[in-house]
């Protein structure tokens, strides 16, 4: 098929995470004098599995800190049928189309569910185009504040109701999309209409109480996890049982068990597993988290005002018990982590703790020319070996793309999408703090 420009670029890149031969840290003890190279790695997203473990660490703490409020929340899925996930395959602004028409049927549901037309909707949503084993299945998956949210900054909590409108709600939607855009017509749009089971399916997890810090944490790291783990992945060593010719050229995917086919694994030929792991690739520019209504940018930024003007005409007599009042509430600032921190967090073990006198360690130089990277990998006989430091990981020497982070965390979708251009003294602003 078509081969998207962003794939080769991606993974490219890929190809230099963790090399010395792209640049490296020279990191030293000054007690014993022991000192070791710590690799640049890539930082990519959605690729790299290392590398996006970052983004995860990170976007699990942001949300739990700075976005979520102290609100019940639930986990819901929204998913396709097989017959319709091909034309967000080859058409991949659909999957923008598909979050609004999501945020739309929940913002509807939880509305005519608490009786309130003006409740808003507190939601962050992120876009998922791979499957258990790594198919194509664009869904959607949502952390939603259980209730709507009023301007006068309280919180309404959802009942106890049937989840089935809500799906047929987001069928109904879907389908009319599709129509009006002319991928689908209305016989077919009928017939999977009319089915018991069209394969349209939304799923909502337990309610998740705001105390429940370590479940909200978890979740959010969930749903911002990267398309493919390398720990399910096996080098065959041997598939002629399983009636495949070439023996030992095979990867093996394992995952949980599929009832549908009786199996918890599929076998891949490096070219196939190649083509399934880059597909899943987003676009340039293609944001795959997105923050609606209370959590949008634009309503963290008119809400202290508005909250301040209705806080005075409220008459705290009339609040119910299931009303929580959220005006308080001061999200806290999250500093941005340095990659110690991260790679503590990550691996488990501490890249400035000296391995052999266990004394504080310190980065003494960054070395990115050419000819110095060659010098000294050649004396350590490093230079001919192509290694990969892959447990360490540094910042690149190439293009980096600093991501808005504190005021601005993630592009906000009620407004126009905050772009940032690359900044290469960011790096050395990083390092200057080691």
């Amino acid at each position: 098929g078509y081969l998207r420009p962003i794939i080769p670029e991606v993974v490219n890149k890929f190809f230099d995470c963790g090399d010395l031969h792209h640049g490296f840290a020279r990191v030293r003890c000054d007690h014993c004098k022991h000192e070791y190279l710590l690799a640049f790695s890539c930082k990519g997203r959605w690729f790299c599995p290392s590398c996006h473990q970052k983004k995860v660490q990170l976007f699990g703490e942001l949300l739990t800190e700075t976005i979520l409020y102290p609100v019940p929340h639930r986990h819901f899925t929204f998913a396709l049928p097989k017959m319709l996930r091909v034309y967000f395959k080859y058409d991949r602004d659909l999957l923008k189309d598909l979050c609004c028409m999501a945020k739309e049927c929940l913002c509807d549901y939880l509305r005519v569910a608490l009786d309130l037309p003006d409740g808003i909707l507190g939601a962050v949503m992120t876009i998922h185009t791979f499957g258990e084993y790594l198919d194509f299945h664009p869904h959607l998956h949502a952390l939603v504040a259980d209730g709507l949210f009023t301007t006068a900054a309280m919180f309404h909590v959802m009942p106890d109701v049937p989840l089935k409108p809500l799906e047929e709600l987001f069928r109904a939607r879907v389908l009319s999309f599709l129509i009006g855009k002319g991928l689908l017509t209305k016989e077919r749009a009928d017939m999977l209409m009319s089915w018991k089971h069209s394969g349209f399916n939304v799923h909502r997890s337990r309610r998740v109480e705001a105390d429940e810090r370590d479940d909200l944490v978890r979740l959010a790291q969930y749903i911002i996890r990267n398309p493919f783990a390398v720990e399910k992945m096996n080098l065959s060593p041997d598939l002629s049982a399983c009636g495949h010719a070439q023996a030992g050229d095979m990867i093996i995917y394992r995952s949980g068990m599929n009832p549908k086919v009786n199996a918890n694994f599929r076998i891949f030929t490096p070219l196939d597993f190649i083509a399934a792991i880059t597909s899943h690739i987003p676009d340039k520019s293609f944001q795959l988290v997105r923050y609606y209504g209370w959590y949008s940018n634009k309503m963290r930024g008119q809400r202290d005002k508005l909250a301040a003007e209705e806080a005075e005409k409220l008459d705290e007599t009339a609040i119910s018990p299931n009303v929580i009042d959220v005006s308080e509430n001061k999200p806290r600032r999250i500093p941005s982590k340095k990659w110690r921190e991260l790679i503590k967090k990550v691996w488990e073990a501490d890249p400035l703790l000296c391995p052999k006198c266990q004394k504080e360690m310190r980065i003494v130089s960054l070395i990115d020319d050419r000819d110095v990277i060659e010098k000294i990998l050649r004396h350590l006989g490093l230079w001919q070996q192509g290694v990969r430091v892959m447990p360490s990981r540094a910042p690149p020497t190439n293009e980096t793309v600093i991501e808005p982070w504190l005021d601005d965390p993630f592009p906000d979708y009620d407004t126009e999408p905050v772009t940032c251009p690359s900044k290469p003294w960011r790096r050395k602003m990083m390092y200057a703090n080691a």
